[in-house]
């Protein structure tokens, strides 16, 4: 028999999903009354769904203005990607060392079929961000080592935030994923030195990209 689930933890993914996938925008204020109706839950849950997303760094207090989503600006985005580089940079180097069985093979042709997947009715790009998720799941599995993957998902919960400002920009998600194809292909092939120098190139030319996109963006946040 399934355990039931919390209405804490219910309110805190409905929310979380909602934020990172931008249905909840930077600076959307999360009223108690009016979140608790929409989600279905009391003020109770909610309100301890709240608090793990102020530990999160989704939600923060903004005086006069209660609880808000967080913003995404600028200078999040390069302090991201400066721990984002050493961390990946690892995991890919301890993932090319230690792998095992046949997961990132099966990536591999994924991720060679991704131009077919984009090309599909997909308006939210889910299909090719889960697939990334589950290439992120692999490194974590392959790398052995509970602390780095700890701070990696911690630091995820943001970074897909980020990567959903390229959802409508096709162009950026074929090349990440041809991008991604090479880090797979150096795994595959216990190539560790290849595996970092292609996350260093797809770190560079991710970061690029979400600069872009943050400057055109409503966010024009430059703090």
């Amino acid at each position: 028999m399934a355990t039931p689930v919390r209405a804490s933890d219910r309110a805190y993914q409905a929310l979380r999903d909602d934020i990172v996938e931008w249905r909840l925008a930077p600076g959307t204020i999360l009223g108690e009354v009016e979140q608790a109706a929409r989600l279905g839950v009391s003020r109770t849950p909610l309100r301890e769904a709240l608090s793990r997303l102020m530990t999160d760094g989704l939600v923060a207090s903004q005086s006069g203005r209660g609880l808000v989503v967080t913003d995404v600006s600028v200078k999040n985005i390069r302090e991201l990607f400066d721990v984002r580089k050493a961390l990946e940079v690892k995991a890919v180097r301890l993932a090319a060392e230690h792998h095992s069985g046949t997961t990132f093979a099966d990536l591999e042709r994924e991720f060679d079929a991704v131009p077919a997947l984009l090309a599909g009715d997909d308006s939210d790009r889910s299909a090719y961000f889960d697939l990334v998720r589950r290439f992120d799941a692999a490194v974590d599995d392959a790398v052995e080592n509970d602390y780095l993957t700890g701070a990696l998902n911690s630091l995820r919960t943001h970074l897909v935030r980020v990567r959903r400002l390229a959802k409508d920009n096709p162009e950026r998600l074929a090349a990440a994923a041809r991008e991604h194809l090479l880090i797979v292909h150096a795994i595959v092939a216990r190539d560790a030195e290849l595996a970092a120098h292609a996350t260093h190139v797809h770190l560079h030319h991710a970061l690029t990209s979400a600069l872009a996109m943050a400057a055109e963006s409503p966010l024009r946040a430059s703090n």
